[in-house]
């Protein structure tokens, strides 16, 4: 899911009731269905969007939908042009019929649109009606008249976002520039932003150049620009004093102000320009002279120079042995505290040996001597071609020098390595390192898949990190990389700084950006010694495929390397064998992830979990339903639907737990089979991660890291047993094979073209074996590109198949007929529309928490134990008919929810009235807490409770939980949940803690919510249960770019250790984006970090999530300045 920020100065059209009638009465003529209508349709509060025109009839489009797909190619809108209006909104256009021949529409995705001003968007000329360049002066009085006239006077409040600003210098002639704002307008393309600049500059510009003299030849290269560029026509680049910082000046906004000033006026309000005297000395070294271009860079307490270039006009400069002085200008920057001496590499001798800088302030008088002595050149030390020297006072420096440790973690999925050059620019609150390019790693080949390389760049001591930008120059699709994260390491803090990345820099995946700016977790460190790497939670395949109904499944248990069977007499176990028919089961879908396995060989049976135990049971009983959680390491969980929290599981022995089981000799995941993967004619995705599949690309060549598309459906051709071809669905006659030590998708169906199936069973996996050449399988270079590869136990010969079209049980042969595998792929791809709806944009509504999910459970689940109590509940001044749940927490695991007297509410909660419950629960080992809530469903919910007390039936001893506190939403502490500890003589076991739940809402457009907000916090004791974030500090929650405080008071969960999120969205338009969440304990010094930085719902792979686990990445522990 995506959203995109636009800038909100669109301008409210005139409240004209003429033209508004204009709009809607239709004409007296009668308009044939087939005339054609010429439409101008406008995108929904962006006056500068150029206006789409079309011709709309009946052939063009045959519904209205279609002409909504076609638009939302054309209009430019997060989630498609799902809704059409007149201009001012007032009329929705719902049909094709409604339309009017030469009339204008706004395109907006949502009901409310934003109206803009047509008369001014029409007005604008188009790029072909442009006969000559506007001159500046021409320009400043088309603003000033404008201003005048505009509805925006001084005064007006005017919200923009913050667009990257240019200075764009002329060629050889620093004295001649402007300043460029890259929008939208004018980066549609690298071309058409050059025919912007030779407006602008009144020249012919045809290429661009950094001011230190580097070609940029795409949008993208503009980003790795330190804010200006040098502007060229034919000629090659000219150096000179490129200097931004001495021309950059504070920008206004259009209509702030209602006159225009010169810039000659503007030039008093910039700060004082300092001169400076600059001797540097080349060392008398062989070939110790450069040809490359050197710059210096000042930095000061008020800002920094930027890169000032210092050539000679008359002499050659930097050579061997040679005293150069240069004079240059800048602002006032304060206090110096470092400068940064280099070269930009070029030239046929870039390497350059300097001895010793001298710079002098000729307004204050100051000096300071730097000593080099150091190779600037990437042959030698550490590759740099700058370095860096502090300003010394008194003979010490005033910051450190520090050797920072960078290390670069690439992502592991396929393909994920780089080849490029990774330029890499760290800013701290003392400054920045200027960009580097990370040259050489500790390994011997960098940047690869899964790999972490190491990398050291020396630079003053930044202070504390807040941000890197990180890019390549890899451009063109497939030469990307995929960026886990980087740490970087600071030796003199000995502090540690977290840049989560998780994204592809690549033109041809994800939004296409080689280059981004990553901020460092939270603005906060993290002492090395607290740090340990935690990888980000990734999407989990999805196997809810397997699950459909009709579908025959085996569960295999890796413990006991056998299989769950139902014998004829109800027993269950895990004992079974492949071939045992008991193994197999039936699913019967119901709702969600819940189903019923019902025994094929016995269909009146079916998988249970009742009372704690295991067994086989009618399939029409309510304890045979299932719910399915499927585990990243390809394993499923069966949980109970009527008890959740109990789940089916096996001793090591392969028996149905019981109470002498340990929970340490308990096996609770199954590797889920499906039968019937390889039959003949089947359409299945073959899965190399969990998000890349097998391919086939157009030169023939085969690549395991393509997305799921019509290229990555293959059709099963099934030879005999475990025999089998493979033919591409979208190019027929095109087969997967090995022959002549290449593995690619053009075998024509011989016998270089079959293969042996092996199957996994621990991972549930496929191998493919080429039946000629025996031992030899189908396996993946780094890259993702297929070859032939012997079996060593590696990942890469590994594929997890998913079917989008079961096939035929018998084998057809290898001539099977071109109009069935076409009609097939048809069938499969109706099948799988779900998955794909991308062009459109469309998704269906998310579906809420289940309620399963709205109680989570302890995933150290209880054993099977009869094991009876009574539960007393003592109710104080206000009772309650709402329904009561309650949890109970053991040692050994947990029950619940138990719902306390579902069949008689009326009768119970009464005010000052104790109630007695008998439950039969699993043996939980020692109970520490319980939960205690309800629903809220009466009107009359508000309850007070004063005391709960458990008693074991059999010993008789009492566990007393006194509370005296009320469970509402309106009074107390406004929560329908309370936890409680058992109090041993008189003292609870463990304290209740506060916890303060920070929520942070994203600064993205349409980021904030009025979605219900669940979460549940994780610990090494247990869980607080899903609760809802229903009271903020706030006066309204989840609004975009402010942080939410609740609390969440519960029993102490002892040390954090993940977080569960869940947003109920009813529709798309209520989604939201969370950036983060941190966790802070009462009376602790510390606080927990859980990173979000993601829409929920969320959609993966065509599935919508609306809920996410987040793993605690840091603690931040505050100093107590009290103590010192």
């Amino acid at each position: 899911m995506s959203k995109t920020s636009s800038t909100n100065n669109s301008v409210i059209q005139p409240r004209s009731s003429k033209s508004e009638q204009s709009l809607s009465v239709h004409p007296s003529n009668v308009i044939e269905p087939s005339m054609a209508k010429r439409i101008c349709f406008y995108k929904s509060g962006d006056p500068q969007f150029n206006g789409i025109k079309m011709v709309v009839n009946s052939r063009s489009f045959r519904s209205f939908d279609a002409l909504l797909d076609n638009l939302s190619k054309k209009v430019p809108l997060p989630f498609g042009v799902r809704n059409i209006t007149t201009p001012r909104g007032v009329h929705n256009i719902n049909n094709l019929e409604d339309l009017e021949d030469g009339k204008s529409y706004i395109c907006s995705q949502q009901k409310k649109i934003k109206p803009i001003n047509l008369e001014v968007a029409r007005r604008k000329p188009l790029p072909w009606q442009i006969s000559r360049p506007i001159s500046a002066r021409r320009k400043a009085v088309q603003l000033t008249r404008e201003s005048k006239g505009s509805m925006f006077q001084q005064g007006s409040t005017i919200r923009l976002s913050t667009p990257k600003k240019l200075l764009v210098f002329k060629n050889g002639n620093a004295k001649i520039r402007c300043t460029v704002v890259l929008g939208k307008k004018n980066t549609q393309s690298f071309e058409a932003f050059l025919d912007h600049i030779s407006e602008l500059m009144q020249y012919s510009v045809l290429k661009l150049y950094t001011t230190d003299g580097r070609k940029v030849s795409s949008l993208q290269g503009l980003i790795l620009c330190s804010g200006a560029v040098v502007a060229a026509g034919r000629e090659p680049f000219k150096a000179g004093n490129y200097d931004p910082r001495r021309y950059s000046l504070p920008a206004r906004l259009p209509g702030v102000s209602s006159r225009v000033h010169p810039q000659a006026n503007l030039k008093s309000e910039s700060r004082k320009t300092m001169k400076w005297k600059v001797v540097i000395f080349t060392s008398d070294q062989p070939s110790s002279g450069t040809s490359s271009q050197v710059y210096i860079t000042l930095y000061g307490e008020q800002g920094n120079s930027g890169a000032v270039f210092l050539y000679g006009e008359e002499k050659k400069v930097f050579e061997r042995g040679s005293t150069d002085t240069f004079m240059i200008h800048t602002e006032d920057l304060g206090d110096l505290y470092k400068i940064r001496i280099g070269h930009n590499n070029s030239g046929e001798t870039p390497a350059w040996h300097c001895k010793e800088l001298q710079l002098q302030n000729l307004v204050t008088g100051e000096k300071y001597d730097f000593s080099v002595e150091k190779w600037l050149m990437q042959a030698q030390n550490e590759g740099e071609i700058s370095q860096e020297l502090p300003v010394l006072h008194q003979g010490h420096p005033i910051l450190p020098v520090a050797m920072y440790k960078v290390h670069v973690i690439t992502g592991d999925l396929w393909n994920a390595g780089t080849e490029a050059d990774v330029y890499i620019t760290i800013n701290g609150e003392k400054g920045d390192t200027g960009c580097r390019q990370l040259h050489r790693s500790m390994k011997s080949q960098k940047h690869m898949k899964g790999q972490t390389d190491t990398f050291s760049l020396e630079a003053v001591h930044l202070g504390h990190l807040y941000k890197i930008v990180i890019g390549h120059n890899g451009l063109g699709s497939g030469n990307g990389w995929f960026l886990e994260k980087i740490v970087v390491q600071d030796p003199i803090t000995n502090s540690d700084y977290i840049f989560l990345c998780y994204r592809w820099l690549d033109q041809g995946e994800d939004d296409g950006k080689i280059v981004r700016e990553l901020n460092v977790i939270d603005n906060y460190t993290i002492a090395r010694s607290k740090y340990k790497p935690k990888s980000l939670g990734k999407d989990i395949p999805e196997k809810k495929w397997k699950f459909q109904k009709g579908n025959i499944l085996q569960f295999y248990n890796k413990m006991t390397h056998g299989f769950i069977r139902l014998r004829q007499d109800g027993v269950v176990d895990a004992v079974g064998d492949k071939k045992d028919k008991n193994g197999l089961f039936e699913v019967t879908a119901k709702k969600g992830r819940l189903c019923v396995l019902r025994s094929h060989p016995n269909p009146q049976l079916a998988l249970t979990l009742a009372h704690g135990s295991v067994t086989g049971m009618n399939y029409a009983d309510n304890h045979c339903e299932l719910q399915v959680h499927v585990q990243p390491n390809h394993c499923a969980i069966l949980e109970s639907s009527q008890n959740p929290g109990q789940v089916i599981s096996f001793n090591f022995q392969g028996m149905v737990a019981d109470d002498n089981t340990g929970y340490a000799g308990l096996t609770k995941e199954f590797v889920v089979h499906v039968k019937g993967i390889f039959h003949n004619s089947a359409i299945i995705l073959l899965a190399t991660s969990y998000c890349q599949f097998l391919c086939l690309r157009s030169d023939g060549s085969c690549s395991g890291a393509g997305n799921q598309a019509d290229d990555s459906y293959w059709k099963v051709h099934k030879i005999s047993s475990g025999i089998c071809m493979f033919e591409n669905a979208k190019h027929p006659r095109m087969y997967l094979r090995i022959k002549d030590g290449q593995c690619n998708g053009t075998g024509i169906g011989d016998v270089d073209c079959h293969f042996k199936v092996q199957k996994n069973l621990e991972t549930g996996s496929v191998s493919l074996e080429s039946l000629r050449n025996r031992g030899i399988y189908v396996g993946l270079l780094p890259n993702g590109q297929t070859k032939p590869f012997v079996d060593t136990g590696e990942s890469n010969v590994l594929f997890y198949p998913q079917v989008v079209k079961f096939g035929r049980k018998k084998p057809m042969g290898t001539s099977a007929n071109l109009a069935q595998q076409e009609d097939v792929f048809r069938e499969s791809k109706q099948q799988f529309a779900g998955t794909q709806n991308l062009v459109s944009g469309r998704r269906p509504n998310p579906p809420p928490p289940s309620e399963e999910m709205m109680t989570i459970q302890n995933e150290e689940s209880p054993f099977p134990s009869e094991d009876k109590w009574k539960v007393f509940i003592l109710t104080g001044n206000s009772g309650t008919k709402a329904n009561v749940t309650l949890w109970i927490y053991g040692d050994k695991g947990s029950v619940g929810p138990i719902i306390l007297g579902k069949d008689n509410r009326e009768q119970l909660f009464l005010p000052r009235t104790e109630d007695a419950f008998q439950v039969e629960m699993k043996d939980i080992g020692n109970v520490y807490k319980i939960r205690i809530g309800h629903d809220g469903s009466s009107q009359y919910a508000d309850w007070m409770l004063e005391k709960v007390t458990l008693q074991h039936l059999k010993t008789g001893r009492f566990l007393k939980f006194p509370t005296n506190k009320w469970v509402s939403w309106n009074e107390g502490n406004g929560n329908s949940v309370c936890e409680l500890s058992v109090a041993e003589n008189g003292r609870s076991l463990y304290p209740i803690v506060n916890y303060q739940v920070y929520v942070s809402t994203g600064h993205l457009e349409h980021a904030e919510t009025t979605s219900s907000i669940y979460l549940c916090i994780y610990g090494e004791r247990g869980d607080c249960g899903l609760r809802l974030l229903a009271k903020s500090d706030q006066p309204i929650k989840f609004q975009r770019g402010i942080t939410d405080m609740f609390e969440i008071q519960a029993v102490s969960l002892g040390n954090l250790q993940k977080v569960l999120l869940c947003c109920k969205s009813d529709n798309q338009l209520q989604d939201w984006y969370c950036e983060k969440i941190i966790i802070r304990e009462s009376e602790k010094n510390s606080e927990n970090i859980f990173i979000c930085e993601r829409w929920l719902p969320y959609m993966s792979q065509g599935i919508i999530h609306s809920e996410i686990e987040l793993f605690v990445h840091g603690k931040l522990y505050k100093l107590n300045l009290e103590e010192y």
